[in-house]
């Protein structure tokens, strides 16, 4: 498989922390689940725990058992995409440089200042810097797999992009931290009934807990947080859906091509701006090109899934 490391960092995992159970060590460690010719074993599930902590403190608000079934289903999800690398590369390998760049990215947003910080803080989470490594190294050796095979299908309209530049030059906008909760349905009879156990989930549990239970994106790791969204950014639909909301407040359900989309506001910020436009397309082009290779993926991966044998013990 061709390496694209310079030309992924569009698709970033992210970290944060954990326990569970007083000794892992103490329980019996079994195979569980077989993912064609994968296991996961109850220990794998423990770590995995781990790791969901790290990546999201709130998974620590829910019971032991909806944590173990996250963990379980995050743990399939990687099996399969291990699987699928490997029909294209021989090892789980990455570049050296990619993965120290998205490991100080880790550790800055944790408020660290260097890997030797880092080394220290993840032992408090019984997770070691080689755990975190292959993680990083799965995910972006899929985002590489996702490009290589659909970058060529990537649709960008540089004029449309272009007027959307022009409007935002020497104009004040609205910058908005968003959360997500992204899912699908087999058939439109499902929708009411999936919506009432997410809502009900977001109730009692918060929107960043309901993401983990609900969210296929790969944002519900980090409890569904994508970050600061620029208005001018987004399509006008979605637009319409916010602008009306206050912080606090999240979406109906908005129909994407990769399924249902809940979004929730976590904060506002309004900017008097005035851009560079070529720069600005530059960023819009970006912004739209990881939009496409997100669906693609959610896309291919459901198709990989349903191919595969996934048998639990």
């Amino acid at each position: 498989m061709t390496s694209f490391g310079n030309k992924i960092l569009f698709f970033l995992i992210l970290s944060i922390p954990i326990f569970f159970l007083n000794s892992a060590k103490s329980l019996e460690n079994k195979i569980i689940v077989k993912v064609d010719n994968e296991i996961i074993t109850s220990f794998d599930v423990i770590k995995e725990i781990d790791y969901l902590s790290l990546l999201n403190t709130n998974i620590n608000k829910l019971d032991r058992e909806k944590k173990y079934t996250i963990a379980k289903e995050s743990l399939i999800k990687e099996k399969i995409k291990i699987i699928e690398i490997m029909n294209h590369t021989s090892r789980l390998e990455q570049n050296k440089d990619l993965i120290n760049n998205l490991l100080k990215s880790m550790y800055s947003r944790l408020g660290l200042k260097s890997k030797d910080e880092f080394l220290i803080y993840i032992k408090n989470f019984n997770l070691s810097i080689n755990e975190i490594e292959k993680k990083i190294t799965i995910e972006t050796l899929w985002n590489e797999l996702i490009y290589y095979k659909f970058s060529n299908k990537i649709k960008i309209n540089q004029e449309d992009l272009r007027k959307k530049a022009i409007t935002k030059k020497n104009t004040k906008i609205k910058d908005y931290l968003l959360s997500e909760i992204l899912f699908n349905i087999s058939n439109n009879k499902e929708l009411d009934v999936k919506l009432k156990n997410i809502i009900k989930n977001i109730e009692n549990n918060g929107f960043e807990n309901a993401a983990l239970i609900h969210s296929i994106s790969k944002s519900s790791k980090l409890g569904g947080k994508i970050g600061w969204i620029n208005e001018n950014s987004i399509n006008n639909e979605i637009k319409n859906e916010l602008k009306n909301l206050k912080v606090g407040d999240y979406t109906d359900p908005i129909l994407t091509p990769s399924g249902f989309l809940i979004l929730k506001i976590d904060e506002i910020k309004t900017k008097q701006i005035d851009i560079d436009i070529n720069k600005e397309i530059q960023n819009l082009v970006k912004i739209e090109t990881n939009k496409q290779l997100d669906q693609y993926s959610n896309i291919y991966f459901k198709k990989i899934k349903k191919n595969s044998q996934i048998d639990e013990l």
